[in-house]
């Protein structure tokens, strides 16, 4: 049986967590215990990682990924229960990459071709740093005209800015103007769920705190899946260290909040869900463009 070659785009800008869930991915993945996915054999380019999972053994936050890394690591893993295997393309990079591309509003070359091979996009977002206030597009133009002339100055908002970088992906993926999308599929962690406070399951809390990103995935993708997502479980200090973490090990914290609002351990869900979708279609069983 082929192993299919499955490359995840992960998307983030700086803050959203893409290290530590690496990582903790990673580690996941090689303990296999209570888990969806496992690794199966040898998993290669691990240094990106080495050094936040050094980290994180020593009950410490991990450093911030260098603006120019780009490094892709390829990790075999199966899936006992359904009897798949697929090689999983994971990248490591700095997240001012994709703040730059907003930014420029260009796609850089060396991005193109990871956009147009990866069958899967796992967009992270850090809701309590994203910025929610009236902006250009969501603020109606009567209230424009009544505003203070000493304030002219408007900004973006981010649920516009990762509106216009989704806009352009799906372009430079030849997939702009097929809608619904089937593919690349598409999912969205909620990072840093542990410290947003809220009683609510993710795509609630996505639709109260980004309405219009919600409305421009529903109406583009078929289906998008919606997920929380603690991958550390609780905040750490890159310099005071957490002797809970260190006795018991980070592989017993972290987890995933499904899109019922139930909570998981396996961190390896997420792409869990995105690979059997990706199988689904392969095999004829997805929903037709």
């Amino acid at each position: 049986m082929s192993v299919p070659s499955d490359s995840i785009l992960l998307l983030g800008e700086s803050g959203v967590g893409k290290t530590h869930y690496g990582a903790q991915l990673l580690r996941r993945l090689m303990n296999g215990e209570g888990s969806r996915l496992r690794m199966e054999g040898q998993a290669t380019n691990l240094d990106p990682f080495e050094e936040a999972l050094a980290s994180l053994d020593e009950g410490k936050a991990a450093g911030h990924t260098a603006t120019a890394t780009y490094v892709n690591s390829l990790w075999p893993v199966r899936n006992d229960e359904a009897g798949q295997r697929a090689d999983l393309v994971w990248p490591e990079y700095g997240g001012e990459q994709i703040h730059t591309m907003i930014s420029s509003r260009r796609v850089p070359n060396s991005w193109l071709a990871r956009i147009r091979q990866a069958r899967g996009w796992l967009l992270l977002i850090r809701l309590q740093q994203t910025r929610t206030g009236d902006d250009i597009f969501s603020r109606p133009l009567a209230d424009l005209r009544k505003a203070s002339t000493g304030n002219r100055e408007m900004q973006v908002s981010d649920q516009a800015r990762l509106i216009e970088l989704l806009q352009m992906l799906t372009y430079a993926a030849g997939a702009a103007g097929r809608r619904p999308l089937d593919r690349p599929r598409l999912g969205v962690l909620l990072t840093c769920w542990d410290e947003l406070g809220l009683d609510l399951a993710p795509t609630a809390a996505l639709k109260d705190r980004m309405p219009m990103l919600w409305d421009f995935l529903r109406s583009t993708w078929r289906s998008p899946s919606i997920m929380g997502l603690s991958a550390l479980g609780r905040s750490l200090s890159a310099t005071r260290q957490d002797a809970e973490y260190v006795a018991r090990g980070a592989e017993h914290f972290g987890y995933v909040v499904l899109p019922d609002g139930c909570q998981s351990p396996d961190l390896t869900l997420p792409i869990h869900l995105l690979l059997q979708d990706l199988n689904q279609q392969q095999n004829g069983q997805g929903n037709p463009e």
